[in-house]
């Protein structure tokens, strides 16, 4: 179960980087809760060129994910890893989404099979990301980075992670 971090686990409220700032979306632990007992693991996949403008330093970031994890294992659900892209946009790397570089990283690291894995994400780059690797269990859950146009792209779509429930039976 590959997830978005900004916008799927937590309100993208732009370049999240402090822990006062970051509000998980209601129903989040609950979804993670289903997935896993449904087999699921949970790999996050987020891009984070908030690192690459400077905006905030990689020590931010992983001090964040740190503690994001521990509220997840709080609520009984062990995040398997979080890889992220610290690039900007302008630097042409293969692991920024719509690339499939955390993704290829995770399949070197993990045995996954992709035909049974999910990606959920919240921008139409998360839903390349998933055809490009062909992950065809895909949900673009619907936000202000997406457009209708979008949605036609995507396996399916949801209002938000806890949704997707309803989706993902097995």
């Amino acid at each position: 179960m590959f997830l978005d971090r900004d916008g799927v686990i937590n309100h993208d409220h732009g370049y999240v980087s402090d822990i006062s700032k970051f509000e998980f979306i209601n129903g989040v632990f609950q979804a993670c809760n289903h997935f896993t007992k449904l087999g699921y693991e949970i790999i996050v996949i987020t891009n984070q060129s908030g690192i690459g403008r400077k905006y905030f330093s990689e020590n931010d970031f992983l001090n964040l994910t740190k503690w994001m994890s521990e509220e997840f294992k709080n609520n009984g659900i062990n995040i398997l890893k979080v890889y992220y892209c610290p690039h900007s946009p302008n630097e042409n790397c293969n692991c920024r989404k719509p690339e499939i570089g955390m993704i290829t990283q995770a399949c070197n690291d993990f045995d996954i099979d992709l035909n049974k894995s999910w990606l959920i994400g919240d921008k139409i780059s998360d839903i390349q990301t998933a055809l490009k690797a062909n992950i065809k269990n895909n949900i673009l859950i619907k936000s202000s980075y997406n457009e209708k146009k979008d949605e036609k792209i995507a396996s399916f779509t949801a209002n938000s992670l806890f949704d997707t429930i309803n989706i993902i039976k097995k």
